[in-house]
This record gives structure tokens, sequence and C-alpha cells, in this order.
């Protein structure tokens, strides 16, 4: 049973490794790698790109946004400049393409994200996790209609398939059902509220008094009511 600190990131003791560098729950593993055996019957190099991440790697990704360290873009990929944002905006901005430290889906195991490989590899170009790569004619757009019609039957699902105002749409992002519904239905706002005062996150004063609206329009993707 996953604990209230994992759910925030705060201990790795749900998590094993599935490779050199990523980590996820024992079950989440055994359900991706035949997903992964399907997927490469049908020619496609499914790989996990991102998976867990610890409140301490999301709060050092929320912070360098904060700072201006990192680039903050529109939905329609236009770069804003962080010193023209008052704090509530540059707060939104952030959790477009970033989730909050302790909301983040990748604490609790459950959640990763995924790109071909081979053809990433053949088309010579960076990889930048950007939606253009899993449309059209980007490299990884065969591999998200497999997704798309096949991850459900390995209790998979894309929790931001489309952005309804709260996450960008990311067709790269996976989440296994069958645990994080749970997780889902035992979040305590509450908990994270205590949390983030605890912590060293930029921007907090305005974190919390937004915070009870956070958490279902960003890490459930519930966009604006």
């Amino acid at each position: 049973m996953i604990t209230v600190q994992q759910i925030l990131g705060l201990n790795d003791q749900h998590v094993v490794y599935i490779d050199d560098k990523h980590q996820l729950q024992p079950a989440v593993i055994s359900a991706f790698l035949k997903m992964q055996d399907a997927a490469k019957l049908e020619g496609h190099d499914l790989q996990i790109v991102s998976s867990y991440r610890s409140f301490s790697k999301q709060a050092s990704i929320w912070n360098r946004k904060w700072k201006g360290e990192l680039k903050l873009n529109t939905i329609d990929s236009r770069v804003l400049e962080t010193a023209s944002l008052d704090d509530t905006q540059k707060m939104h901005a952030i959790l477009l393409f970033s989730a909050l430290p302790g909301g983040s889906r990748h604490h609790w195991g459950t959640d990763f994200d995924v790109f071909d490989r081979s053809k990433v590899d053949a088309c010579g170009a960076s990889f930048e996790l950007v939606p253009q790569e899993y449309e059209d004619d980007g490299p990884c757009a065969d591999l998200a209609k497999w997704i798309q019609h096949h991850a459900a039957k390995f209790d998979f699902e894309r929790p931001y398939p489309e952005y309804v105002g709260g996450v960008a749409a990311e067709p790269w992002h996976l989440s296994y059902s069958p645990i994080a519904a749970g997780i889902i239905s035992s979040f305590s706002v509450e908990l994270l509220r205590q949390q983030l005062i605890e912590s060293d996150i930029m921007g907090l004063d305005t974190v919390l008094l937004h915070l009870n609206t956070l958490f279902e329009r960003y890490t459930l993707n519930k966009g604006i009511k």
C-alpha cells in the first residue's frame, strides 16, 4: 500500500528500477513489459523516457522555471518573458507544462512518459518531448496511434490526451489505472498544503492561495470550471 509520503514524492520505497535510470511500481513494470512486447510485434520501439520523479526533483524544476532559468511557453509554443508576468500568471504558465511539487503523478510510480526510440534515433534530430513529435509525420506519431488503440488492454490510460484548460496535451504520458485511481481517491490536498509550507518552493504564497483548485485543474486535468 502506497503511503502519503510516497504519494507526495518524499519516499521512493514503492518503486524499483526497470533499467539503469527509470523507476516504477512492480505491478506497473509487469504491465508495461507486456505492452512493450505487443508494441514490438507491430514495429514500435516503445521505451520509457521519464518515470518516477521525487518531490525534490520536481521542486528543482519548479524553482528554476520560477526564476526564469528555464523557459516558459504558451499553449501555442510562444516563449513568455518571465519577468513580465505577475505571480499568478507565472504559476499557471509553469503548471501548463510542469506539475506542482507534491502534486505530480510522476511521484506515484504509476505514471511515465514514452517514445519510439528507434524512430527518434533514425530521424537524427534532437528530441524535445513536444506534441509535434507525436503528430503527423513526427517520429513518434505511429506509436501514439498504437497507444491510443491498445494501451487500455494493458490497463494504461493517457491522463492528458488534450488541452482542456489544465495541462497541455501529453500524448506520451501513460498512467497505470488500477493503482493510480486509488491514489486519486485518497489524495489529501491538506497534506499537500502542509508539505508545501515546509518546503522551499518559490511563489509559495500564491500557490497556497489557489491550492484548493490546482489539484483538480492540473493533476487530474479537469481544466477550468
